[in-house]
């Protein structure tokens, strides 16, 4: 028979190792996209944008064809390594080969400004579905 205190110590380890598990398991998993992105034109500032706000080229928006509306990603332009945090609240772009449209103050601080289009990598955590 083992003595007391290692059975203890093997029951709080089991127990530890369980909700490990579960928690890892309820927890959101992160996405990577690579691809390219574009910037909108000065011609979309104040226009109505898919989820019904105000597009503004100052803000920290993007457009991506099928994240939910006030999704927070993270864009990386892969050419130099910057990144910008920018929530989506746009539909688009509709354009083959590109995975999301940036405000002009995303696209600067990524760095893409003088070449219109960069290739990046958006992240992102994707919640578990409810059943």
């Amino acid at each position: 028979m083992k003595p007391i205190p290692s059975r203890i110590f093997r029951s709080w380890w089991l127990l530890l190792v369980t909700l490990l598990l579960v928690v890892t398991s309820s927890c959101s998993r992160k996405i990577v996209e690579k691809g390219k992105a574009s910037y909108y034109g000065d011609s979309f500032d104040g226009k109505r944008t898919a989820s019904g706000e105000t597009f503004r080229q100052r803000g920290l928006t993007a457009a991506h064809k099928s994240l939910p509306f006030g999704t927070r990603v993270t864009v990386t332009n892969v050419a130099n390594g910057k990144s910008v945090k920018v929530r989506i609240n746009d539909r688009g772009p509709f354009v083959a080969g590109r995975i999301i449209d940036l405000s002009h103050k995303a696209a600067s601080k990524i760095g893409m400004l003088n070449t219109g289009i960069a290739n990046v990598e958006v992240k992102y955590k994707k919640k578990k579905s409810k059943k």
